[in-house]
């Protein structure tokens, strides 16, 4: 793809074909997953020209975009007191928030949709979330209690996992519109769509770079998946990884300078680390050095370490190393599954997914391994999917 040829468009009014969602079971499905071989995104796709949003449209956006009512006390040291999940709890998935403080949980969505992929607004008082709730899948916003409800896209297509910018000005999401699954942003004050992707592959699992100038992502065609960055506009495509291997799941460190990326180049899948303009392996480093499948990399607030899922004692647990892989550790230690660890903004817990109770629930533990904690304590399941910033 040349990456100066991108579409663009806008939310209101779409006449846009609808096409199957990419199936999404979540990282854990996508990390299992045997893919094999390269990945080549083709060239010269553009986009076509779309309606442009009238201003009325644009008041309503902003309308729904004023600060709303904030329900949660901001723990001591940092905005750690909430963590965000999903439960069907209530019969269908809802999106929920639980307390570090008193363990109490409340549901913000309450609507008989599916509602899913919560993501907490980095300084502003918002939720992004997606919800089928007009008959597809739309990007969602709501104010911190779970007032203010508003479907921020508006598209006949299936519109999934929201990521805000640092900023909070933009969100980056997956789409389907264009029949794959495609990396977007929507501009918050203004509604107009870039697709930086537009290609024949499948695209998924957009992180932004903390400067936000920057969104890394996996690719995958038929003949394998690749790690990807891209300028925020759609420019300065680059393939990080460029490897015959399955590479995937991107994570940035917090000052942007390096990416982590599972790879099963070396026969199973390993956690590297690269440079972000590597364009195939400049600087790049075997972390976990294990036979093991180790996945779901989480770098620490500071940048000094990175929690990590290990298969290397015959399940799945979590595992703290250094950020240079020295000194990698065990912190979980149970016959069940526990995976895709999480940091607290302080850095002061790690929050999990574990099976270990029969059903999905979200576990807390300290970086040292103690203080276990199930948090979300119910026969439902409960799936994580992040902290308040």
């Amino acid at each position: 793809m040349n990456a100066r040829q991108r579409s663009k468009r806008k939310i209101f009014g779409l006449s846009l074909p609808q096409a199957g969602l990419l199936a999404a079971f979540g990282v854990a499905a996508f990390a299992l997953m045997g893919l094999g071989g390269a990945l080549m995104i083709r060239d010269s796709l553009v986009g076509d020209s779309l309606p442009t949003l009238q201003p009325t449209s644009l008041l309503r956006v902003a309308a729904n975009l004023a600060p709303g009512p904030t329900p949660f006390p901001t723990a001591p040291g940092g905005g750690s007191g909430w963590l965000g999940f999903i439960s069907d709890r209530d019969g269908n998935f809802e999106i929920y928030v639980a307390s570090l403080d008193n363990f109490a949980t409340v549901n913000l969505s309450t609507d008989p949709s599916w509602d899913a992929d919560p993501a907490w607004a980095p300084g502003l008082q918002k939720i992004a979330f997606a919800s089928n709730r007009d008959g597809n899948f739309d990007i969602w916003l709501m104010n911190l209690n779970g007032s203010g409800q508003f479907n921020l896209t508006r598209s006949p297509a299936n519109d999934r996992f929201p990521v805000w910018s640092p900023d909070g000005t933009r969100i980056a999401f997956q789409s389907d519109y264009n029949g794959n699954s495609d990396i977007v942003v929507v501009k918050i004050f203004d509604g107009v769509q870039t697709n930086l992707t537009n290609s024949p592959t499948n695209e998924f699992g957009p992180a932004w770079s903390p400067d936000g100038s920057r969104i890394a992502f996996t690719s995958i065609g038929s003949a394998g998946g690749e790690a990807f960055a891209v300028n925020a506009d759609g420019s300065g495509l680059v393939n990080l990884t460029n490897t015959l291997a399955d590479d995937l799941f991107s994570a940035w460190s917090p000052d942007g300078s390096r990416l982590t990326f599972e790879s099963d180049r070396d026969g199973n899948r390993e956690l590297y680390v690269a440079a972000p303009d590597s364009g195939g392996g400049f600087g790049l480093i075997n972390l976990t050095k294990d036979e093991a499948d180790d996945t779901f990399s989480a770098w620490s607030p500071d940048g000094t370490r990175i929690a990590f899922t290990s298969f290397r004692d015959g399940n799945q647990e979590i595992y703290v190393m250094n950020k240079d892989g020295s000194e990698q550790r065990r912190l979980t230690d149970n016959p069940a599954g526990d995976w895709s660890p999480s940091w607290s903004p302080d850095g002061q817990r790690i929050a999990f997914q574990s099976n270990r109770d029969g059903n999905q629930e979200v576990y807390l533990i300290r970086p040292d391994g103690s203080g276990l904690l199930n948090l979300t304590n119910n026969p439902a399941d409960d799936l994580i999917y992040g902290w308040q910033p």
